[in-house]
C-alpha cells in the first residue's frame, strides 16, 4: 500500500498533514486520481510542483453540491480543469447514444461519478463559488472542443466551450509547456487578460488586434451554424493551421466576441519528454480507492512505457492529429532504460513490460526531416493514400531502443500492444524491424487496423487502400513460418464512416468471408469533436475538396452496415438479410459459392447449388488460412479509445 503523502493531497487533512496553511493551484478533473504519466491531471499536478508549487487535486467532485468544490479552500493563483483522459460524453454514451454502464476511469467501474459535459459544468460551479479567480480549461475534451463544433449527441453546432465554460483562458494539446508560462504568470500577479501571446492556449476578446501572432479569420459561430459549406470551410483552416512551425493563429468570431486561437505550442524535446516521464508518479491508483476496487483504467497502462508524441498517421477520424499534433517526438533511450528498471522492483511486476508505445508504437521522430523547418505539409498526408516519397520509414531506432529493453534484467517479455502503422512498416526496406517484431514482440496476437476494404471508404478515411494490408497479411504468415511461431491478426474494422454506403459494407463482408475471418469487435463510426469525419457526417461534404459524400446516419442503416461485419451471428440474421436486398445483393442469399446467409427456404433436394440465391453447406472445421489460424483469445483487450 502506498502511502497517501507520496501522492498530491486530496483533502484538506492531507494539506495539513504537509503543514500547508494554503495551496497554490487546484487541479479538477473528471477522472479518478491515477498518479501515472498516462494521465493528464497527474502530468499537470507534477509538472507544477517540480516548479515549485504547491497542488491539490479535486477528482470527480460532486458537481451538484457547491460544497463539494470548496472542501480543499479557495488557492492563492487559480483552479485548472480537465474533464478527464476523454470527452465526458463520450465516457458516458455508445455511439448509439445509449448510456454507459461502467466506466474504466472511476473507482470500481461505477459509472455517473462525472457530469455530462464535465468541464462546462465545473467551469460553472467554479465561478459560483470562487467568483472571479482565474480559471484555465484544459485537457481533451476542452481541446477538441476549441472552436465552434458539431456535437453528435445534441445534433447541433455548438459554439467555443471557453464561452460556455466561462473561463479565462483554454490550454489545447498536450498543455505542459503553456501551463508553466501561465502558472509564472498568475504568481507573478498578471491577471489572466493580459496574456495573449501564449502558444497552446486561446482567449477571448473584443479587438482582433488582441492577437498577437499572424492570423486567419475562419467563419463565424453564427455561419457555421447556418451555412454547412461554412462550417466544412473553417473544419480545414482550424486543422490546417494546427502546425507547430507555420501555423497561424486562428479567430472565430462568436457575435460581439472573437475566439483567438493562438499557434500550437512546439512539442518538447527529447530531454523535456525525458523529465515529464520521470517526475515522481506513484504509478498507482490513490489509495482512497482500494475499497471500491480501484480504478481499472490502471491496468492498461501500469506496466507499460510511453515512448513517444504525436501522430503524422493522420486518420481522419481519430482526434490525435487535433490534440497532440502530427509531429512526432520521442523520449531517450537512456530515460525508457530508467523507467523500465523501475518497474522491474514494483512488488506486482512479473517480467513482463506490456507496451511500449505511445500514439503509433513505431514512429520515433518526423516523417521526414523538412518538417523541422516548414512544418508538415497543407493537403498532404504522409502515408495516405500513398506514401510520400519523402517519408522517412527507417525503424533502426526503435529496434534499438526494444532490444536494449529486452536486455534490462528482470524483463522476460518485451510486448507492443498500441498501434502499430503496417504501412510505415511496409516502407522499411530492411525488414530487420518486422522480423523481430515476430520474434520477440507479439503477445499472441497482433492489433493492426485496415479499417475498410472500399478504397472510396479508405480515402474518406484518411487510410492507406487494402493491398497494402494484403502485402502486410502475407509478409506477417510468412514470417511466422519461418520462425516456428502461431500468432494472429486482429484487424481493426469501422462500418458506417462518412462515405460508405450498403453497397460499400456488403463489399467489406465479402471480403471478410473471402478471407476466412469475422471480427468479433465491431467498431461504428463515433463522431467525436473536431475530426475531419464528424466534418463529414455533419456536413455531408469532403473539407478537403469540398466534394459531396454520402453519409449513413439512419439508425437502422448503421445497424445494418455493423451486421454485415457479423453476418453468421444468428441474432444478426434479419438485419444481414435487410442489408443485401438493400443493396441489391440478393445473390448472397442462399446455398451457393461465395454467398453469405441462407435463404428462408430449405435446401434443394436434387443437390444442385443455387446461383444466385446459394450458400455453401457448412463445411468441417478446418484450419483457417489468411488473417488468423483460430479466433482471438476470449480475454483479448479491448480496442483503445482515441483521446
Amino acid at each position: 500500500m502506498h502511502d497517501t503523502k507520496d501522492f498530491l493531497p486530496v483533502s484538506a487533512a492531507d494539506m495539513k498533514a504537509r503543514g500547508w496553511e494554503d495551496y497554490d493551484f487546484l487541479l479538477i478533473t473528471g477522472d479518478a486520481y491515477v498518479d501515472h504519466p498516462s494521465f493528464g491531471t497527474a502530468i499537470i499536478g507534477r509538472v507544477l510542483e517540480a516548479e515549485g508549487y504547491r497542488v491539490a487535486i479535486l477528482a470527480q467532485p460532486d458537481w451538484r453540491k457547491p460544497s463539494a468544490f470548496t472542501a480543499l479552500g479557495r488557492p492563492r493563483f487559480g483552479v485548472l480543469i480537465s474533464a478527464g483522459n476523454i470527452d465526458s460524453m463520450v465516457a458516458h454514451y455508445t455511439t448509439a447514444k445509449k448510456r454507459r454502464h461502467d466506466d474504466a476511469y472511476s473507482p470500481g467501474r461505477k459509472a455517473g461519478l462525472r457530469p455530462d459535459r464535465a468541464t462546462i459544468v465545473y467551469a460553472n460551479r467554479i465561478r459560483e463559488v470562487f467568483g472571479d479567480i482565474p480559471l484555465i480549461i484544459g485537457g481533451l475534451e476542452a481541446s477538441l472542443r476549441r472552436f465552434a463544433h458539431y456535437d453528435y449527441w445534441e445534433d447541433a453546432v455548438r459554439r467555443s466551450i471557453l464561452f460556455d465554460a466561462q473561463a479565462d483562458l483554454l490550454t489545447y494539446g498536450m498543455g505542459e509547456t503553456a501551463t508553466r508560462e501561465i502558472a509564472a504568470r498568475l504568481a507573478a500577479g498578471t491577471p489572466p487578460r493580459e496574456m495573449t501571446d501564449i502558444k497552446g492556449t486561446c482567449f477571448v476578446a473584443k479587438n482582433p488586434a488582441a492577437c498577437a501572432y499572424p492570423k486567419v479569420e475562419v467563419p463565424s459561430f453564427e455561419q457555421v451554424v447556418q451555412d454547412r459549406r461554412a462550417y466544412a470551410e473553417a473544419n480545414i483552416v482550424e486543422y490546417d493551421e494546427h502546425d507547430p512551425v507555420r501555423g497561424r493563429a486562428v479567430l472565430q468570431r462568436h457575435g460581439d466576441r472573437i475566439l483567438i486561437v493562438n499557434p500550437p505550442a512546439m512539442p518538447l524535446t527529447a530531454a523535456e519528454l525525458d523529465f515529464v516521464a520521470e517526475l515522481p508518479y506513484q504509478r498507482e491508483p490513490h489509495p482512497m480507492y482500494a475499497a471500491q476496487g480501484g480504478v481499472p483504467a490502471i491496468e492498461e497502462v501500469r506496466f507499460s512505457v510511453t515512448h513517444n508524441r504525436g501522430c503524422f498517421g493522420a486518420c481522419n477520424f481519430c482526434s490525435l492529429a487535433f490534440h497532440q499534433g502530427r509531429m512526432v517526438t520521442a523520449r531517450s533511450h537512456e530515460s525508457l532504460i530508467r523507467e523500465v528498471t523501475a518497474l522491474t522492483k514494483h512488488p506486482g511486476f512479473k517480467g513482463y513490460i506490456h507496451d511500449v508505445g505511445g500514439p503509433s508504437a513505431n514512429f520515433r521522430r518526423p516523417s521526414c526531416q523538412k518538417q523541422r523547418k516548414a512544418g508538415l505539409c497543407k493537403n498532404r498526408a504522409c502515408l495516405a493514400p500513398t506514401p510520400c516519397p519523402h517519408l522517412d520509414a527507417d525503424h533502426t531506432d526503435y529496434l534499438q531502443l526494444l532490444r536494449k529493453l529486452r536486455a534490462i534484467p528482470g524483463i522476460k517479455k518485451v510486448f507492443i500492444r498500441s498501434g502499430i502503422r503496417y504501412d510505415f512498416m511496409m516502407q522499411d526496406q530492411s525488414g530487420e524491424f518486422f522480423a523481430e517484431l515476430v520474434q520477440h514482440h507479439i503477445s499472441g496476437q497482433l492489433k493492426v487496423a485496415p479499417e475498410h476494404c472500399v478504397s472510396g471508404v479508405l480515402d474518406e478515411m484518411g487510410k492507406p487502400h487494402i493491398d497494402v494490408y494484403e502485402r502486410f497479411r502475407q509478409k506477417y504468415e510468412r514470417l511466422n513460418r519461418r520462425y516456428g511461431k502461431e500468432q494472429y491478426l486482429v484487424p481493426y474494422l469501422m462500418s458506417s464512416h462518412p462515405g460508405c454506403t450498403m453497397r460499400d459494407a456488403v463489399a467489406l463482408a465479402e471480403w471478410l468471408s473471402r478471407t476466412g475471418r469475422q471480427p468479433e469487435q465491431v467498431q461504428d463510426f463515433y463522431p467525436t469533436p473536431g475530426t475531419l469525419s464528424t466534418c463529414m457526417y455533419y456536413t455531408g461534404l469532403d473539407p478537403r475538396t469540398m466534394r459531396p459524400i454520402y453519409v449513413p446516419k439512419d439508425a437502422h442503416e448503421k445497424a445494418m452496415q455493423r451486421a454485415l461485419m457479423q453476418w453468421k451471428r444468428p441474432e444478426k440474421r434479419p438485419l444481414v438479410i435487410a442489408a443485401l436486398k438493400e443493396a441489391a445483393r440478393e445473390d448472397l442469399i442462399g446455398y451457393g459459392k461465395g454467398c453469405l446467409i441462407r435463404p428462408n427456404r430449405p435446401a434443394p433436394k436434387d443437390g444442385k447449388q443455387a446461383t444466385r440465391t446459394g450458400e455453401p453447406k457448412k463445411q468441417p472445421a478446418r484450419r483457417q488460412k489468411g488473417w488468423a489460424a483460430a479466433k482471438p483469445k476470449k480475454n483479448s483487450r479491448p480496442r483503445k479509445k482515441h483521446s
